[in-house]
């Protein structure tokens, strides 16, 4: 009789436990969500009673009617597969060129005392201040817009990749080489997994400066792209369309984000 009553008490608490946990979760997404509720119920009520001029912010409602419209004409898709794509052929060149430049200045004591000056100015030169170099020797087509991209990624992830190397712990790179493990295989099963979780904070780090710098680069000397868009509506006075395009923006780095964080969560399973 008493193992029943034990038995029935230990299967009730799994299910408690599980409620409460569902209730906290469902409390965490209330509280993270509710700023941005009310920023919504603003966006959509302030022009609407005249707290603000509609001209300069028209309601929610009407601005996400003209996406609809823009994405039903495949308007508001022309200028973002072009944005998006210019970004990803920038950001996959810095990941490309900038790991493993991160990884040798990092690991070999003499490429960063030869490299470390050089890279001291290259990384505190404003990107957008070269904008007009890049202009000038690429001209204004899609090799100029995607330099400018690579450039401003490039740094953050070398910076990082630096910073993941240098915080490998000395006692895991001391334990392999006394047992007489060579530097290629120390390197690719000791540094490498080691240095990866900070590698990726500037991976996502570089992907949001992407966006930016994407935005700026299409408003100077570009025909398409949701830079561009922006830029010619808040000329033509459709403030509508500049606000789908700024959310367009929004939406690309939240995508960006999403993949890159997903990217981390399988390739970091060891690390939970």
């Amino acid at each position: 009789m008493e193992s029943a009553l034990t038995s029935n008490k230990s299967s009730t608490f799994p299910k408690e436990e599980t409620k409460e946990k569902f209730i906290a979760a469902i409390k965490d997404i209330l509280m993270q969500s509710l700023v941005i509720v009310l920023i919504i119920l603003f966006w959509e009520i302030a022009p609407r009673t005249g707290t603000v001029n509609p001209d300069y912010l028209p309601p929610l409602s009407e601005v996400l009617k003209m996406g609809w419209s823009m994405i039903e004409s495949g308007e508001l898709w022309d200028h973002f597969s072009i944005s998006i794509t210019r970004s990803l052929n920038g950001f996959v060149l810095a990941l490309i060129f900038g790991i493993p430049i991160g990884l040798l200045i990092g690991w070999y004591p003499l490429v960063r005392d030869i490299f470390n000056p050089l890279f001291e100015i290259y990384r505190n030169t404003s990107t957008l201040a070269l904008l007009p170099i890049f202009i000038l020797f690429l001209g204004i087509g899609e090799e100029s817009k995607v330099a400018l991209i690579f450039y401003a990624c490039t740094a953050e992830i070398i910076i990082q990749t630096i910073s993941g190397v240098k915080n490998v712990d000395p006692l895991l790179i001391r334990a392999a080489r006394s047992m007489n493990v060579s530097s290629i295989r120390i390197f690719m099963k000791v540094i490498w997994p080691a240095a990866l979780p900070i590698i990726f904070v500037g991976i996502r780090m570089a992907a949001s400066g992407c966006v930016l710098i994407l935005v700026a680069a299409e408003m100077i000397g570009a025909r398409s792209g949701l830079g561009q868009l922006i830029l010619s509506s808040q000329y033509n006075f459709e403030t509508e369309k500049m606000y789908v395009g700024i959310l367009s923006i929004t939406c690309l780095g939240l995508l960006i984000n999403a993949v890159l964080k997903l990217v981390e969560k399988r390739l970091l399973k060891w690390k939970e």
